[in-house]
């Protein structure tokens, strides 16, 4: 694959065989974050869990500090009284079944997370096709199926993040952006991989976190030496 010059000249400031202290990984991300817009700093931690297996799947959601610096669009499905609460609690969208055809036939998805209540979903189920791959299905185990919808959406507008692992065993997240200041990102990575450490399976076999690399959006990756969570 070929780099262009600004990722050229950032790349030669990693020295990809290095394990970097967290502060140290996170300072040199800012100083590649070389592109025109405020860059998002992401999280990419590879697991040594196996995820075809129900007991060694992550899934779960942590507040960051300091937020993600993204303002984010919930959608929440509702009724009756919740349904008001949801949106005097702040939801960008909120309704019940007159939903359902506006997303499956009319691909209307300007929305970032979905919170249901649990006597609604058996109506978000129907969704499942489609919400399902985008990673936007409701869950309990993140907070996003509850009856407390005025706490799930301040969490959420105030920084919340849901991790889960990919197929290849990695979870992927957001931090920040690069705008934000070098003990922002420490606080919110350090948020993160707490809930990452608490949330290890007890079936995983040998090491639980094979490496951990931040990056900006278009800068290169920069290692963190898992040796400092374990």
């Amino acid at each position: 694959m070929k780099h262009g010059k600004k990722y050229a000249e950032a790349a030669k400031l990693v020295d990809k065989a290095t394990l970097y202290d967290p502060s140290e990984a996170i300072a040199l991300v800012k100083k590649t974050a070389c592109a025109k817009f405020d860059e998002t700093v992401e999280a990419h931690i590879r697991t040594g869990c196996d995820g075809r297996h129900a007991d060694q799947q992550i899934r779960g959601a942590v507040v960051l500090p300091n937020g993600t610096g993204k303002t984010v669009k919930v959608l929440v499905f509702a009724k009756g009284p919740k349904l008001d609460e949801a949106l005097a609690a702040g939801a960008d969208y909120a309704g019940g079944e007159e939903l359902i055809p506006k997303i499956q036939n009319d691909g209307w998805l300007d929305f970032d997370v979905v919170v249901a209540t649990p006597d609604m979903m058996g109506v978000v189920g129907r969704l499942g096709k489609v919400l399902g791959p985008k990673g936007l299905m409701p869950n309990p185990k993140a907070g996003t199926v509850t009856m407390d919808v005025t706490k799930a959406i301040a969490d959420i507008k105030a920084g919340k993040i849901e991790y889960r692992l990919d197929k290849t065993n990695i979870v992927h997240v957001p931090l920040g952006k690069a705008s934000f200041s070098e003990e922002a990102l420490e606080e919110n990575f350090k948020a993160l991989m707490d809930a990452i450490m608490k949330a290890k399976p007890s079936a995983v076999k040998g090491a639980y976190l094979k490496s951990i690399t931040l990056t900006s959006t278009m800068g290169p990756g920069v290692k963190v030496a898992t040796s400092k969570f374990v």
